[in-house]
């Protein structure tokens, strides 16, 4: 799977805006946004000195983006958002073993926060031996911390 992480650039408004305004992107996260808010968050969150968010491309175009940034003191927040069109492909499963490796070179805890509803987020953390963590604000917080055994490195493929 070829994906690459990058920070966003300029370049980004256009396919940020037709991601952030798709209602079945959108449908577990928050409404749909305008392209005046999709500016705001690639000004306030993609393009400040240190990001919240980064842009995601697979060999052909923008595909999404990909939500690291610190959480708390011990831990940095995990998560994606992609195009419909490249939904079931795997990537978001992928998206989150490079996540998890920023994480643990960082010496950090990784967070995902979800609706309960969002089975397919659900399942990624399970996957990655996520365990649920509490409730914050009606999401669910999923917590995987690095002083648990390496079984879910193993089961991904990623203990080296």
């Amino acid at each position: 799977m070829d994906l690459t992480i990058r920070r966003m650039a300029e370049k980004d408004l256009g396919p940020l805006t037709e991601l952030l305004s798709d209602a079945r992107a959108m449908r577990r996260l928050e409404s749909p946004f305008s392209p005046e808010r999709s500016r705001a968050f690639l000004e306030e969150v993609g393009l400040a000195d240190l990001p919240l968010v980064y842009a995601v491309e697979d060999a052909r175009s923008f595909v999404g983006c990909v939500i690291y940034h610190d959480y708390d003191d011990t831990s940095v927040e995990i998560g994606w958002v992609l195009v419909p069109q490249v939904w079931g492909r795997g990537y978001a499963t992928e998206l989150t073993r490079v996540l998890l490796g920023w994480a643990r070179s960082a010496g950090k805890d990784a967070i995902i926060e979800c609706v309960p509803e969002h089975k397919a987020t659900r399942r990624i953390a399970e996957r990655f031996d996520f365990e649920l963590a509490g409730r914050r604000d009606g999401l669910l917080v999923f917590r995987r911390s690095w002083t648990k055994p390496v079984q879910a490195a193993l089961r991904a493929g990623t203990y080296e």
